[in-house]
């Protein structure tokens, strides 16, 4: 029998990942992609009686808030979408006996360890967006028992969404100079890499529910992310890369974010 899988935030880029990676069906998974048009999981009645409508064996919650500078100036929408709507989200899960499988971030540190975040280190975000994000988790697990929490960082999609690796890219195409900080330390993950360990955990039938951490191997600042964008893409000698000692941005952003994939 098919396990039937729910996808929030089909529109984003690991959405549009796992529905090109595995909808297919070759896994015997039966996909239901939702946008925000169609499940907003911040309307309580509506994404409550989704669920009850539709039984789901897992909801792969892609649904969220990511733009950290706009979460510092207006934060009531990250909350409501981060945290409220990810409470809504766990409860609809509870009263159906649907496994959470929740998108979290790196940002619910404060960058001040020099060493790999593990799961045992304990969160101290220091902008709205890394807020939201930890009250959304601190939610599920008040909530739910049967949940897996992703910590992931600097996620990119090489064709869905608007990222780093695009914007660094689309700017190097146009023949602009760009400017990147290197004071920022993390590990890029595709979105490809994190579409499968997260079906992975679905496939194998894994039942050891706890907040995971998953990231891509290679560390790097965001002007080494930028250089080895351009070099991939053959791009390297035709723009003016500079490193922005100086650069600021409107919401504080850790410094140090890499997290281990070891498990707990």
């Amino acid at each position: 029998m098919n396990k039937r899988v729910l996808v929030t935030g089909a529109n984003g880029q690991l959405g549009k990942t796992i529905n090109e990676l595995f909808s297919k069906n070759e896994y015997s998974l039966e996909f239901t992609f939702v946008t925000k048009a169609e499940l907003d999981i911040t309307k309580e009645a509506d994404l409550k009686l989704f669920f009850k409508k539709n039984k789901f064996d897992y909801c792969i919650n892609c649904a969220a808030y990511t733009n950290v500078e706009q979460a510092e100036k207006m934060p009531k929408i990250a909350y409501k979408v981060n945290a409220e709507g990810v409470k809504y989200l766990a409860e609809a899960c509870k009263e159906t006996d649907t496994v959470l499988i929740h998108i979290s971030t790196d940002y619910v540190f404060d960058g001040e360890k020099t060493e790999p975040y593990t799961v045992e280190d304990k969160p101290n975000p220091i902008n709205e967006y890394g807020k939201s994000k930890l009250l959304g988790e601190q939610h599920i697990q008040d909530i739910l028992e049967k949940y897996f929490i992703i910590r992931t960082s600097w996620l990119y999609s090489k064709k869905h969404g608007n990222n780093f690796y695009k914007t660094i890219f689309k700017k190097a195409k146009a023949g602009e100079d760009l400017f990147v900080t290197d004071t920022q330390i993390g590990c890029p993950t595709n979105t490809e890499s994190l579409a499968n360990y997260t079906i992975n955990l679905i496939i194998y039938k894994l039942e050891d529910y706890r907040i995971r951490h998953f990231c891509d191997e290679k560390i790097m600042t965001w002007y080494d992310f930028a250089e080895q964008t351009l070099k991939e893409n053959r791009l390297y000698n035709k723009v003016k890369l500079v490193k922005a000692k100086n650069y600021r941005t409107f919401a504080r952003r850790p410094k140090h974010s890499v997290l281990t994939n070891l498990p707990k």
